[in-house]
């Protein structure tokens, strides 16, 4: 299902809903057809080492996938309170907004607690759907120790 990314609707839609509903929802193969073949996915958070994720890469990178079937397994997702900013010349946006992870009885963290983020992702667009993302967090509950926020350190 791709939608055409010509409006400030449209890449409104496709973020929250197509993107971000998926994620919610858990349904990574979904979440995954939002991303080109070979885009790159980059997570920076305070002064952690940065990682990346390539999709469909096969070439030694860490797989998009991964990631997905970590969160998504771990944690019941919630992403609301949503800004949009958006460059159509130029097929990029950025978006601020809240996130909620309540960990899965069965998780790796089921005994961490639910954690507000502050997330702000910027994204770059090719053919109508991600290309290349990187996402800013900030867990104002963790005190740098192993309160974990979404993928192994």
């Amino acid at each position: 299902m791709t939608m055409s990314l010509d409006n400030h609707e449209s890449i409104r839609s496709f973020v929250e809903e197509r993107y971000f509903g998926n994620v919610s929802e858990g349904n990574i193969d979904s979440v995954i057809e939002c991303f080109e073949s070979g885009a790159r996915v980059v997570i920076r958070h305070g002064d952690n080492p940065v990682r990346e994720f390539v999709a469909g890469s096969g070439g030694g990178d860490t797989e998009l996938m991964e990631f997905y079937e970590h969160l998504c397994g771990n944690y019941d997702a919630r992403f609301d309170d949503f800004q949009h900013f958006v460059d159509l010349e130029q097929q990029r946006s950025a978006c601020y907004f809240k996130v909620r992870l309540q960990p899965k009885p069965d998780g790796l963290y089921s005994g961490a607690g639910t954690q507000e983020l502050y997330n702000c992702n910027f994204f770059e667009y090719r053919n109508d759907r991600i290309s290349h993302m990187i996402i800013y967090y900030s867990n104002p509950q963790a005190d740098n120790t192993d309160n974990p926020t979404g993928y192994p350190r």
